[in-house]
Order: C-alpha cells, then structure tokens, then sequence
C-alpha cells in the first residue's frame, strides 16, 4: 500500500498544466540542454544557493574559482562543502533516483569530511531550532530507516507523476530529516535527481537559486506542512518555484526559439490580451520587424490571435 502525502487542488493542477506546457516548449525548441555557458553557469548557481541556504559564507565568484580549481580563500568547512557539492553535482548520473541505497552513498559523497556519519542514518534524536526555539522535532531516530523505506515505495509505486513526487520526497524527507547534518541539501539534491527522470533540463535547471531568494517563504511553508501533517502547501510553493525556474530558462533562450514556439509563448506569457507589434517585439527582443510581422501573420492565420485596425494602429487581441 502506498501512502498519502497531499491533498490535491486546484493549485496543484494548474501549476501541473503550466509547467506541462513550458516543457512542452523548451522539447519544441531543443532546450533540454542549454547551451554549454548557461548550463555551467546554471549548475554554479545551483551549488552557490543551496550551500548558502545552510550557512556557507563563500561567495558565487569564489565558487567559480574552485570549479575552475583556483585557489581560494576562506573557510576549510566552506571550501569542502563546496567541492564535495562540485563533485556530487558532476556526478547525478551515477544515482539512481528509486534506491534508497544510491541515495545513501549520495548523502555519503556530500557530506565527506563533514560529519563522522556520512551515508548513514542517524541514531540519535534531532531537532531543527530558531533562535533558542525548536521549529522542528524530527521522529525518533529508530523510526527513520521505516519512515524513509516508506517514501522510497511511495517513489516507486504511487501512480503520481514524478513532479509532484519530487516535490513530495522533498517536504517529507526534510520532515524525517534521516541525517545528523546536510539534511537540507539532499531534499534539494533528490529533488533535482527525481526531476531528470522527468526531463533532462533539470539538471541544468538552478532551481535552488529560487529558493534562495527568498529563505524565509521555504522555511516558513516548511513549518505550514509540519502543522498540517501533509505535503499540500509544499507542493504548491514548489511547483511555482519550478514554473519561475522554467519561464526564466525559456525567457533566456528565447533567441532560439521557432516562429510557432515563440507565438506559444507570447500566447501564454503576454501580460494582457490586446496588443501591438512592439509588444511582440519587446518580449523577443533578438527578431527583426519583419520576421515580428511574418510570426503574428502566422498567429492570425492559426487562429492564435485576431487582427483588427491598420498600419500604424493595428492591434492583436490573443483568441486562445
């Protein structure tokens, strides 16, 4: 029997449908993986924030560095979280996103150096705190290797799909919270493992760097999820947090996109419903004039938009 994590809603299926959609468009346009200087730079976004997120004080300059093994100043601590994270994050392929044991050797690379437990479960108590106040008691510890082996069956078994179950592994694993440390980096990591299954551009996808910008919204749903007994509230927070990452993706390489990917896109993104060529022409900012008027010809063609006034006063209204 698989477990419950979530209720559905609304929210949940509309942000499922966006984020279908934006897919949808970045396999259209052959983004799945991003050039060679975005996908680097992404992935050096990603390794920044969610090291960030737990403490780390390095800079993004100075992870820059080390990825491209320059000698860097700053804490021993710091410094090693951000190689084991280079060498993790170098690695994805390697894991397999359903085993429990690739993910323990997963926490085992991540956390090298760092605790005397790597790659194990805890065998004590913890709890998250606040300030002198405990946000989050985790489960006893001899409950966590059923707990986890629970959610390793919901991974494998529930007829969800693997983007709510990502986001799912990624709330419940932090509530379990299995480790004595880098329980906050594995949910963000896995989370990123499972997304692959799904499509290939999450692994050049900096999700965390989302997250990142606002720390107090994740810790704070976080806590929501905790009084609640379910998943719900994460969920959605992370599906808009996905939706951000994939729009900010498909917005930078919009250059590339074809003439029907790109009408797609205006139809979806264009904050209104009437609008002029330069409106157009504002969201793609790399085509000519011409090739501007060719595609909206095309989109009234198609029945994408509808066209009313002349010359310099022509406007668009959006149909679909």
């Amino acid at each position: 029997m698989v477990e419950k994590y979530y209720e559905g809603t609304t929210d949940i299926i509309n942000l499922s449908t966006e984020i279908g959609k934006l897919l949808g468009i970045i396999d259209a346009a052959n983004l799945r993986k991003p050039k060679t200087k975005l996908r680097r730079e992404n992935k050096i976004k990603t390794i920044h924030s969610t090291l960030v997120i737990e403490g780390n004080s390095l800079s993004i300059e100075q992870v820059t560095d080390i990825v491209d093994n320059k000698r860097v100043y700053g804490s021993a601590k710091d410094i090693l979280e951000v190689r084991n994270a280079i060498e993790i994050y170098e690695k994805l392929d390697n894991f397999n996103a359903f085993e429990e044991a690739s993910y323990l050797k997963a926490h085992g690379l991540l956390m090298k150096g760092l605790i005397e437990n790597a790659g194990q479960y805890r065998t004590k108590g913890v709890g998250v705190f606040k300030g002198d106040k405990v946000a989050h008691m985790a489960p006893p510890a001899w409950n966590v290797s059923h707990l986890m082996q629970g959610l390793f069956n919901y991974l494998k078994n529930s007829r969800d799909g693997l983007i709510i179950k990502s986001c799912v592994f990624h709330y419940e694993m932090e509530f379990i919270h299995p480790f004595t440390d880098g329980n906050g980096r594995m949910g963000r990591l896995w989370q990123t493992k499972i997304l692959m299954k799904e499509n290939p551009v999450f692994e050049y996808l900096p999700i965390e760097t989302e997250i990142q910008k606002n720390q107090a919204e994740y810790y704070t749903v976080l806590g929501e999820c905790d009084k609640e007994g379910m998943s719900t509230k994460f969920i959605e927070y992370m599906l808009n947090i996905i939706k951000r990452s994939l729009e900010k993706l498909v917005g930078e390489q919009r250059e590339i996109l074809g003439e029907t990917e790109r009408l797609e896109y205006f139809a979806e993104h264009f904050n209104g419903v009437e609008f002029a060529r330069k409106d157009y022409l504002k969201m793609f900012i790399s085509i000519s004039g011409a090739t501007a008027s060719r595609d909206l010809k095309q989109g009234v063609d198609i029945g994408l938009f509808e066209k009313y006034g002349e010359l310099r006063k022509t406007k668009y209204r959006i149909l679909k």
